[in-house]
């Protein structure tokens, strides 16, 4: 079992930057990807970013690609979302996930947080 925790959102205006975090509790952490997802206002989810197993390889939905980094501490179980230049769109409920197989699919992942709010003022 894995249960993931997220944190750091909060309101912020445009051009800002966020780091959000996600910790991960049980000793299998370094065997899952990771991913961030979003679900905005009105809106179905949709995938944000996602990172390797091993952080090697990484992949950003075009939207939020040159302006968001995913990273991964497995010693620390967490996964990182540093989000730049913020637009008044990027507001969303995001959440981390954790899957054995990476993917990019919203929908079932193995495991997945509650998410946290970030909103974004123009």
């Amino acid at each position: 079992q894995v249960q993931l925790v997220e944190s750091g959102g909060g309101l912020v205006q445009a051009g800002g930057s966020l780091r959000l975090s996600c910790a991960a509790s049980g000793r299998s952490f370094s065997t899952y990807a990771m991913g961030w997802f979003r679900q905005g206002p009105g809106k179905e989810d949709e995938f944000v970013a996602s990172i390797s197993w091993n952080g090697v390889n990484t992949w950003y939905a075009d939207s939020v690609k040159g302006r968001f980094t995913i990273s991964r501490d497995n010693a620390r179980n967490t996964v990182y979302l540093q989000m730049n230049s913020l637009k008044p769109e990027d507001t969303a409920v995001y959440y981390c996930t954790a899957d054995l197989v990476q993917t990019t699919l919203t929908g079932d992942h193995d495991f997945r947080g509650q998410g946290t709010q970030v909103t974004v003022s123009s």
